[in-house]
């Protein structure tokens, strides 16, 4: 089914980093019609309210940007929760918008679905052929099953439901929570406190020698709208920025732009998770797409948006 301007696009999860720069990349093409739901206003785990909502507006299209999601601390510490409210809210919003006519659904995933010992770099064939990274075990079969149902969806009904999945993301709308929050904004919020405090040296978890790829969500956002015109999408294709560098290298980086000057130590008791995790984004590349902003300018733009928020009130922690 082909999408125009004047189509009703559903963005489920629109507060997040992700959901919020679909919104905006939907609107720089022009989709002026974009449905949104609060968590106050629909409780995705309620699956009456669901398909109550689905049946009631009945969208072109439905991006599944919504999660629970966290760093390694959140999810090994939350593996229950983790598992079912991504199961519960991704079962509802894929059979709602079966039963509410919806012809296109695109939902984002996450390169923790691949094998810990992925071949690197990742290519979309690599799922299921070996074990999970263990400290986000729970969240990675709830994304997977998420990933399988719009691919049989598909398969037995016709639909274009179809999956992206996003490498290491950051940017406007990122969690700076202390303990939940992914590393690069972390990161961020650490170096910077530390320059605040006058602190003589900051403490990185494990050796920093983990190789990680990060693409900037509004570069994310730009390949998946771009994925939701095509006519016939992959079923399951991979969104990164083709680069790593090391936590190492990431925190010297940070440190650069926030200003710290102290010493870097690590905290060689806790663990390092999967040591390489570099995405083949060649399918999705193969169409046209392409990210444009560079780690390090991302990097700046987040932190001075990190400072915005903290002049205004408070930096976002969920």
């Amino acid at each position: 089914m082909a999408l125009d301007s004047s189509s009703l696009i559903y963005v489920a999860g629109h507060r997040g980093m992700v959901g919020s720069a679909v919104v905006r990349a939907l609107g720089r093409r022009g989709f002026g019609n974009i449905l949104t739901s609060t968590r106050a206003e629909l409780d995705l785990t309620d699956q009456a309210a669901v398909f109550g909502f689905l049946g009631e507006h009945r969208p072109a299209a439905v991006v599944i940007a919504a999660a629970k999601v966290g760093g390694i601390h959140a999810n090994s510490t939350y593996p229950a929760e983790f598992i079912y409210e991504n199961l519960a809210l991704e079962a509802n919003l894929v059979e709602g918008s079966y039963r509410a006519g919806v012809k296109r659904v695109c939902f984002l995933g996450s390169s923790c679905i691949y094998p810990k010992e992925a071949a690197q770099p990742m290519r979309e064939d690599a799922l299921l052929t070996g074990p999970l990274e263990e400290t986000n075990e729970a969240y990675a079969i709830a994304k997977i099953a998420g990933l399988k149902l719009c691919e049989f969806y598909r398969r037995q009904y016709g639909v274009v439901y179809h999956s992206a999945m996003p490498t290491n993301l950051y940017g406007t709308g990122d969690n700076y929570h202390p303990e939940n929050s992914h590393v690069l904004p972390a990161l961020i919020r650490r170096f910077h406190e530390a320059k605040v405090a006058g602190a003589e040296s900051v403490v990185m978890w494990g050796t920093g020698n983990p190789l990680r790829e990060f693409l900037h969500a509004d570069d994310c956002a730009e390949g998946i709208v771009h994925l939701l015109l095509m006519d016939n999408p992959p079923d399951l294709v991979n969104v990164g920025s083709g680069e790593e560098i090391s936590i190492r290298d990431l925190a010297h980086l940070v440190a650069k732009v926030v200003g710290f000057e102290g010493r870097i130590e690590h905290d060689l008791s806790k663990p390092d998770g999967t040591m390489r995790k570099l995405m083949d984004s060649s399918v999705l590349r193969g169409t046209g797409w392409k990210p444009k902003i560079s780690l390090e300018e991302g990097i700046r733009s987040a932190y001075g948006e990190f400072l915005a928020e903290i002049q205004s009130g408070g930096v976002r922690e969920r």
